[in-house]
Formats: C-alpha cells, structure tokens, sequence
C-alpha cells in the first residue's frame, strides 16, 4: 500500500479496508474475520455511536478489552466515528479505572462481560453514560459462539454479577448501527485520536495525548525500517502483547494493517497451553512479545515443537532483552530477536535493530526522521561514547499530556526535545544502548510501574507511616517491586501489606517483598532517598555472588 498520501488513522484503515478486502485481518479463539468484515463491523459500530447515543465527534470513548475480536472493531468504529480512544487496561482496580476514566472524562465504555463487575461499581462517579458489555466470542460465527458463552458464563462461571444504569449488549449495538449510516467526521492529522494512559512522578497516571500524525508517523517508521522484509498481504504476526498498550496497538493495529498482514491475537499469554494451541495451525513469519513470553515459551515443549520454518522477524520491546533468553529464542525458533525501543509519549517506536545488522544488546539506531541527542545534568550535550540523559525529537513525540500542561513541560521542551529519562550511551554508528534508568520507573514483564504510585496508596494502610518501593532484579519478570515499610504497628506483617496493596493494584504493581525498617535514608530536606535503597540491594548482590 502505498501511504505517502495517509495522514490520519482513518485514513489507513480505510485504505486497508478496500485493498486487502478478503483477506484475513485477525484471528482470535479459533475465529477469523476478513478486512471486509473488519470494515463493515466497524462501521456499524461507528453508526451506533453517532446515531444511538449522545456522543459527537471530540468526545472520548473508553475501551476495556483484552485481545479478542471486538478490540479492533471497536477501536476503529470509534475512530471512524470522529471520536478519541482511551485505551483501558482490563485488569484495572477500581481506584484505577475510576482515576481513568474521570481523568479522560470518557462518555462511554466498552467493557468485557467477565470483567465489567469493577467498573459497575465506580461507573456512577464518572462521567459515562452510556456502557457498552460485550463476551468474549461476539463475533464468532454461529453454533461457536453461544457455546462458547455459555460455558465462559454459566460453566466456567468466568462472568460476576454486575449492572449498569445504562447499558447495552454489543451485538444489539452492532444491529442499530447496521440500520444506519456513518457520516463522515472531519479529522485532521493534528487531532488527538488515542489517549495513552501512563505514569508519572507525581504517582497519578496521565493520559499522553497521541495525534493522528504521531501514531501514522511511527507506523511509516515501523514499516520503512522493515523494509524489504514484509510481503504485502503475506505475513502472519503473533500478538500477544495486549492491544491497549501503544507497541501492539501501533504495530498490529497500524503497521501490520497497512500491509494486508493477518494477526493472531493471544488473549491470555499467561496460558502458555492457550498460545502454542493458537499457533499451531498457522506458519508464522512474525512474533511480537518480550523477555519473560520468550523465555517462557522456550521452555514449553509444545512451542518447541512448531513450525518456525517461516518465521523471519522476532521484535523485543518493553523491557529489556536479556543475552540469555535471545540466544535461546535463536535456538529454538531459528530467527534473532531484534531489541528496540521506545516510550507511550513517541507512540512508540524511537529506535530499533535493522533486520539485517542486529546488535544484541542495543536497542538499535533511531528511526526515520528521529532526532535524538545525549545530555548530561545540566542539559549540556555530552561527548561521544559517554552516557547521559536520553531526548529525542520527532513526528511520532506526542503533543502532551491530558490536561496537564505543568506535566508537559517538565518532559517536553517548546521546541520539541522530549526527555526520555533514561541514560544511554550512542555509538559512532548510531547504535544506541540503554545502560540505566534516571527515573525511578519500575518495569514488571513489560508494564511501566511508578513508585510513587505505589507509595501513595500504601500510605492509605492506617499502620504504615512511610514506605518507598523500587525495582529489584528478578528471573522471571525482569524486575519485581520491593517495598520498604516503616510501621506504627509491630503485628503488621508482609501479608498483611500485599493485602492491602491487592485491593487498591493491579496485580503486576503489587510488591512482591516487603522489607520493615525502623526508618528511610532521607535527604536534609527530609525527602525519601530511593537511591540509596537501590545502591544497598546492589551491594547486597555483589556480596552474594562473591
């Protein structure tokens, strides 16, 4: 497809739409459905929103889905309906879907059956009024999907209690919208069509405002470094990673949309048995995962057993990839995993490796029309070959953060440098390598962890009278949390704080250890000093190892 002439999203998939017609677009649970279907799926959708509903074109739409079928349906309805998506992680607490929804003021709410009892309960402190509940296989064909409902519902009992002052089964949306027409909404590439939620250091979570020129942008990027590699209409990628983080979005959404590819969306990757029973009746050419699926997967004999003979690019991101599981991801599928990089904010790709010279243990070279540059403290550009703070700039760098404009200039400078926060060092090639992070962001199996979050909800516990979390090394996922507590209460008990921490997180920000001490070192201002918790489980380590 030639998309010199797309600028917006819409654009894209429309174009993708009418080009790669009959050929498969996405797989999900055994189902498969075509562009064509896709188009006209998403397009009743887009109808229903603009003729059943209160909403216009602005108004932002909430989407709470793993990756199943009606992630991609929904999303691309709502975009052609002139809408803004706000991607919604599923696994959301309360606190943190109620905090993302009123921050993006969404009006309305796509939500999966067996997850919607959390935002049933927060729902009227909201401004949504209009909720959206869909199971899992809406979109299978006929017996398949009420079997597959019913036993998710009614055997498996996969589906809680939950009502909604006003809400509509997805299907019957479907139906409404099919009795009528999309009128064409004005978009222009300025327009911010996703808000991409995302920590920071005042431990609230920011909605990154992605405008159709940045996500189209990185799709151009993606797909021109590439390259020769992709066969219009011919690749079969693997997706994992769920859709409503930004590097399966742009990748799987976009990227692999523009050139006709098919998709196999993995709805639950911890279920190593589901994935290799997903994979097995396709001949992938791509697999897009992280460190902790690769190894994994590596070590599951099913997996081991596959047909990787077509297989031709392995792309890492999220965290990094370790030596050890690249080489053994070579071994067992026969095709280099290639590291990049990227943040929420540049949507997301800033670097990766060129398919053809990859260099294991960098993050690669910037993409297309990527300018990046290495600072020391003082914003002063360092020697070659020397570390320092990480900026880049760029079409794909966001507009800025949701309301937040003191948030936005702290990271993005008004002629368009954006400080990435974390240390690099740049060879004389351009290879770039991230030797560490400046902020204290945690990053767990691939998902971003602020402490400061943390921090703030166990606060909330009435025995705890401070508390400072940080990263430690873990085999599995990369880095687990660990929790420093000091306590009012000496019955108070590592269990007792995990507790507490489940109610108010997400599993994967919940510490794993729980160390009490008497007191934090502390700055002379009296502000908790992270980095000498992370310099005592350093030396910790190395003494371990001598």
């Amino acid at each position: 497809m030639d998309t010199s002439n797309l600028h917006t999203v819409p654009d894209v998939f429309l174009a993708a739409f009418q080009q790669y017609k009959d050929k498969p677009a996405f797989t999900c649970l055994g189902q498969t459905l075509t562009y064509g279907e896709i188009d006209r799926y998403s397009e009743q959708f887009a109808s229903y929103l603009q003729n059943h509903t209160n909403l216009k074109a602005g108004d932002r739409v909430a989407v709470q889905l793993a990756n199943i079928l009606q992630y991609p349906v929904c999303m691309f309805g709502i975009l052609r309906a002139g809408m803004v998506l706000v991607n919604t992680n599923p696994l959301y607490t309360e606190r943190e879907v109620q905090h993302q929804l009123t921050d993006s003021g969404a009006k309305a709410l796509v939500v999966m059956a067996n997850l919607a009892d959390t935002a049933s309960r927060i729902i009227a402190n909201t401004d949504v009024d209009q909720v959206i509940v869909t199971e899992a296989a809406d979109l299978h064909s006929f017996p398949k999907r009420p079997v597959i409902n019913f036993v998710a519902k009614h055997i498996k009992k996969m589906v809680p209690e939950f009502s909604f002052p006003n809400q509509i089964a997805f299907r019957k949306a479907l139906k409404l919208g099919a009795a009528g027409g999309v009128t064409a909404a004005p978009v222009e590439p300025s327009d911010v069509a996703v808000l991409q939620y995302t920590g920071g250091t005042t431990g609230v979570a920011k909605g990154a405002m992605l405008m159709h020129s940045n996500i189209v942008s990185n799709m151009k990027q993606m797909d021109e470094r590439l390259g020769a590699s992709t066969e219009i209409g011919k690749e079969i990628f693997v997706a994992p990673l769920p859709l409503y983080h930004i590097y399966a979005f742009t990748t799987h959404c976009m990227m692999l949309m523009s050139t006709g590819s098919h998709s196999i969306l993995i709805p639950n990757p911890r279920d190593l048995d589901s994935v290799v029973r997903a994979l097995k009746p396709f001949q992938i050419t791509g697999f897009v995962g992280l460190n902790t699926l690769f190894n994994g997967l590596c070590h599951h004999e099913g997996f081991k057993s596959l047909d990787f003979s077509k297989l031709k690019t392995t792309a890492s991101g999220g965290m990094a990839l370790t030596t050890d599981v690249g080489e053994l991801w070579s071994r067992v599928t026969g095709c280099e995993a290639s590291e990049g990089y990227g943040m929420t904010e540049t949507s997301p790709v800033i670097s990766t490796n060129p398919p053809d010279d990859i260099r294991v243990g960098t993050v690669g070279t910037a993409v297309k029309d990527t300018e990046i540059k290495i600072v020391d403290d003082e914003g002063n550009p360092v020697a070659s070959g020397e570390s320092g703070e990480l900026l880049v700039r760029g079409p794909q760098v966001m507009k800025g953060y949701w309301q937040r404009p003191e948030a936005t200039a702290e990271v993005l400078s008004e002629d368009g440098w954006l400080n990435t926060g974390d240390v690099a060092v740049v060879a004389e090639d351009g290879y770039i390598k991230i030797v560490d992070r400046k902020k204290d962001m945690i990053i767990v199996s691939g998902f971003n962890v602020y402490p400061n979050e943390i921090e703030d909800v166990v606060s909330k516990h009435p025995d705890i009278l401070e508390a400072a979390s940080i990263g430690v090394e873990d085999d599995k996922t990369g880095e687990a949390v660990k929790l420093f507590v000091v306590s009012s209460n000496p019955s108070l008990t590592s269990a007792d704080v995990i507790a507490f921490c489940r109610k108010e997180l997400t599993a994967y920000k919940v510490p794993r250890i729980i160390e009490f001490r008497d007191d934090l070192p502390k700055s002379n201002v009296g502000k908790i000093l992270r980095r000498e918790l992370k310099d005592e489980e350093k030396t910790k380590k190395e003494n371990a190892a001598a």
